[in-house]
């Protein structure tokens, strides 16, 4: 199973969890979880006025082995008005926008979307329960 959480943090919030959201789904071949603007298509949703992140703009999935994918889904712009930060441990790793990293088996971490362009993240932390 794969356990997300998620916080929409604007600087005049920064520490804050009471927005916090939450989604999991089975590990199972080809099960999929996203976050994005689009509430029809994400089950993280983030608000709408936050252009920085795409109408889906993360993408987990489980692949044949029962481990986990994240993909940075392209959006409409060649480039993107956000970066993308993988944290495992001690480590910070950027992911490339349309690229796909590889989440631990049994491991936890965090995935940060960071607007560039004002002091806004979106933290979406991750558990993998095998």
């Amino acid at each position: 199973m794969l356990e997300l959480t998620m916080a929409a943090v604007s600087a005049a919030e920064a520490g804050a969890t009471a927005g916090m959201l939450m989604a999991d789904a089975p590990s199972e071949p080809g099960t999929v979880l996203r976050v994005g603007r689009d509430k029809a298509v994400c089950r993280l949703t983030t608000p709408d006025d936050w252009l920085f992140v795409s109408r889906v703009h993360l993408e987990f999935r489980c692949a044949q082995d029962g481990t986990w994918q994240l993909t940075w889904l392209r959006g409409s712009l060649a480039e993107p008005s956000c970066e993308v930060r993988l944290t495992l441990g001690e480590y910070a790793h950027p992911v490339a926008y349309g690229g796909t990293v590889a989440l631990p088996r049994g491991g936890s971490g965090e995935v940060v979307i960071h607007d560039r362009t004002a002091p806004r993240s979106v933290n979406v932390g991750f558990h993998h329960e095998v």
